[in-house]
């Protein structure tokens, strides 16, 4: 990366009209066979063009060929039954009906690779690809198999590391593994979480990230963080395991929520995704707020390492909000750009 603080999004952009019911997640699709394979192209090269024209360094697919982050990958994988379903926690915030593990997973042909060409196609900018984490795939499932969280979670990292490793031979620069669940399942996260999404990344000559957040802007979401008080401390918990581990980006929320700033100090020397767009409102930040965001991570992370990000995916934002959260992103970073090489 030539540009110092490089923009990017954590992932998913809202999908036109025309292809699924705007600001929802979980979308049915409005169009099926070819129609629909073309229509996500479509929507693809327009997520693209939205994210050139306010100006993002780091591009991505806007997630347009996806329902979901998790659920979408899972439904090309061996061994889960869609129709077999059961209610589950997820998150330990929300009820959810949910697939079934009902033998041993494993992925037979690639998931998002074939996007990954076609995106590559289209741009010479650097490209970023999410994934979801193996400890929030095993969160939205209910394993009558493996009987095993852990066990499971050791499966979804051999067969990421599969489609990761396809994905880097597909061009992409960046690959982003989506770990909420690592703000929630602390103990789990330190016994073998983070170890997981280490297999996960086995291999890779490109660079990595884990996207820890505190989930897209839906009601369940914002109900549980009014409950977390006015210091939000969960990445404590994650950052000193992450700051040993392999992976070389940490992207986390910061704008609007209560992560006290300090936090990354823990993680010095990693480079860090700094959340300065908040997408659980429809507020559009000023560029002064975004600089300031940026301002008050830089004492913490050096200049070189800070890549500026949304908080979190932005699919059930309005199209129109969207576009402008990224312009002032944008605008924010060129401020503390131009203040950096005073």
């Amino acid at each position: 990366m030539e540009k110092i603080l490089p923009t990017s999004t954590a992932g998913s952009m809202p999908k036109p009209s025309w292809l699924a019911e705007p600001e929802k997640l979980w979308s049915p699709w409005k169009l099926e066979g070819d129609a629909l394979i073309e229509g996500k192209q479509d929507a693809l090269l327009l997520a693209l063009k939205e994210q050139q024209q306010a100006g993002i360094d780091i591009v991505s697919d806007g997630e347009q060929t996806r329902q979901h982050f998790v659920t979408t990958f899972i439904e090309h994988l061996n061994g889960v039954d869609f129709e077999k379903r059961e209610v589950v926690k997820i998150r330990d915030r929300y009820d959810a009906s949910v697939p079934t593990v009902v033998g041993a997973v494993s992925r037979s042909k690639p998931v998002f690779v074939e996007d990954a060409k076609f995106l590559r196609r289209h741009t010479t900018q650097p490209i970023k690809w999410a994934l979801p984490g193996p400890m929030t795939m095993i969160d939205t499932l209910y394993d009558n198999h493996y009987k095993s969280r852990e066990k499971l979670a050791w499966e979804f990292a051999k067969i990421l590391n599969q489609e990761a490793r396809e994905l880097e031979a597909a061009g992409v620069d960046i690959i982003q593994f989506d770990e909420p669940a690592f703000n929630v399942f602390f103990d789990d996260m330190n016994d073998w979480g983070v170890a997981a999404l280490e297999r996960a990344i086995e291999g890779l000559q490109c660079e990595t990230a884990v996207h820890i957040c505190y989930g897209y802007g839906i009601k369940a979401n914002t109900d549980w963080k009014k409950t977390l008080g006015s210091e939000w401390r969960q990445y404590e918990e994650s950052f000193p395991k992450l700051k040993k581990s392999n992976i070389d980006i940490i992207s986390l929320e910061c704008h609007n929520s209560h992560v006290p700033i300090d936090l990354l100090e823990l993680i010095r020397g990693k480079k860090v995704m700094v959340g300065a767009i908040d997408v659980a409102s429809k507020t559009i930040e000023t560029p002064e707020e975004v600089a300031a965001t940026l301002r008050k991570a830089l004492q913490f992370v050096d200049a070189d390492k800070l890549y500026p990000c949304t908080n979190c995916g932005m699919a059930p934002l309005s199209r129109a909000v969207a576009r402008a959260k990224l312009q002032a992103l944008t605008a924010g970073a060129e401020i503390v750009r131009a203040e950096i090489s005073i």
